[in-house]
């Protein structure tokens, strides 16, 4: 078994893969890999990027063969592990994203309000062909996907395929982590509760503990992602909200100020990307590198290799861990639909994924506003499979982020025609 763990990672040209080598170098006891294929169709930043990773794994004596390749099917051939990073449209269709919804007055950003749900247009149909195509080609294998927007395409993937898959996104790990070390707390538990990048940390127990009192009464901030412009939560915001938010409520909770503050960037946040990969891909082509720079740190990704490479050692060597992924709710949270996807902590062994059941949760504020943007994110996956026009303007509707129906069909129509390259849901064939 030990010689055959073969890893695939699709996008493999983004400039966060070093961080998943560093974590495969981290944990190469743990997780003998025999076989790593990098796979991307942007043949320029898989060259660059691929080469790093080479000497990386070289420089660690780790005994992997390393391929790169532009051809999916090869890529798949035999997996055990895929972990899928891809952007579809690439970072420039982040930028149109985030800058055309601004015209509307309406928020422009990679995963929440209407700039989030065309990111979800262009990219359900890719990863239900990644699916597809593993149902061929490593029918057994785990899909790891951390893909934005990670919950929706969850949402899509476990109900429209039957593929093995996770979504995953560091905003837990990072919450935990910085809690722990506010509060000097050394293994505690957590009861998170959210759907991807609309979440909370509702309990937090260690020894018998409970520390969220506490926490609240501190008015008490997890730390912001390097990715969005932060100004925190009152302590007034926090008591009332009865939890510590992720900072992506920042969007939710803050709606007038954040569209204020992007209208006021100079650069998007997509566009300040596109620099800093540059800059990166620079640093990468040097021929005597061989560990991760550290100005990768300034990207949104930060501990996101812990995140996933633990995940797949937990899957491989049956550890039976705690971690928080996006999985199916079948119960963990008796508000929600079992087939609903959710982001929550569960139990990860060799069969994949357990969720904890959060016993007697009385928060109706996080109940309601779950169940609000569910219904969005329905919504979604069903415009994104069947080019349903009408199940788009629903979901808008739907999110809180929008709402307004003239703003959002004209920038629904907008956005549509913006990236008509990528929505062949909306443009193939009639319906």
């Amino acid at each position: 078994m030990n010689s055959t763990l073969k890893i695939a990672i699709i996008g493999a040209g983004s400039t966060y893969t070093p961080e998943l080598i560093e974590g495969m170098i981290k944990r190469k006891d743990a997780l003998p890999i025999a076989e790593l294929v990098l796979m991307d169709i942007d043949a320029r930043k898989l060259d660059i990027v691929g080469k790093l990773c080479e000497r990386m794994i070289l420089a660690a004596n780790m005994p992997c063969r390393v391929i790169l390749t532009e051809n999916l099917d090869e890529a798949l051939q035999d997996a055990s592990f895929v972990l899928s990073q891809i952007r579809v449209g690439k970072l420039p269709a982040r930028v149109l994203d985030e800058t055309i919804p601004l015209k509307y007055d309406l928020i422009g950003q990679e995963t929440c309000g209407i700039g989030g749900f065309f990111k979800a247009m262009r990219t359900i149909p890719v990863m239900l062909h990644i699916a597809d195509r593993m149902k061929a080609l490593c029918p057994d294998a785990w899909l790891i996907n951390f893909s934005n927007p990670a919950g929706i395409i969850t949402e899509a993937l476990l109900n429209h395929s039957d593929v093995k898959m996770l979504g995953l996104c560091n905003v837990p790990y990072n919450m935990f982590k910085s809690i722990r070390e506010t509060l000097h707390l050394d293994h505690p538990n957590f009861t998170y509760v959210g759907l991807n990048h609309l979440s909370w940390i509702t309990a937090i127990e260690q020894d018998g503990k409970e520390y969220v009192k506490t926490a609240l009464e501190m008015g008490l901030n997890s730390e912001a992602m390097k990715n969005i412009p932060s100004s925190g939560f009152s302590k007034e915001v926090i008591q009332m909200v009865g939890a510590i938010p992720s900072s992506y409520m920042e969007y939710y909770y803050f709606k007038e100020k954040k569209l204020k503050l992007l209208k006021e960037s100079e650069l998007t946040r997509g566009e300040k990307c596109m620099q800093i990969e540059e800059e990166l891909l620079n640093i990468y082509l040097d021929s005597e590198l061989h560990i991760k720079p550290e100005l990768l740190s300034t990207r949104g990704g930060a501990n996101y290799s812990e995140v996933a490479i633990s995940l797949v050692d937990a899957i491989y060597n049956d550890k039976q861990e705690v971690h928080v992924v996006n999985l199916l709710n079948k119960g963990a949270l008796d508000f929600m639909e079992d087939t609903d996807a959710v982001e929550v902590c569960a139990i990860i062994g060799k069969n994949g994924a357990e969720p904890i059941k959060v016993k007697d949760f009385n928060n109706q504020h996080i109940i309601d506003y779950m169940r609000m943007v569910k219904a969005y994110e329905r919504e979604t996956v069903a415009a994104a499979v069947n080019g349903s026009e009408d199940a788009a303007m629903r979901a808008l509707l739907m999110n809180p982020l929008v709402g307004d129906y003239n703003a959002a069909h004209q920038c629904f129509n907008e956005l549509k025609e913006a990236h008509k390259a990528y929505l062949p849901q909306f443009f193939n064939a009639e319906k």
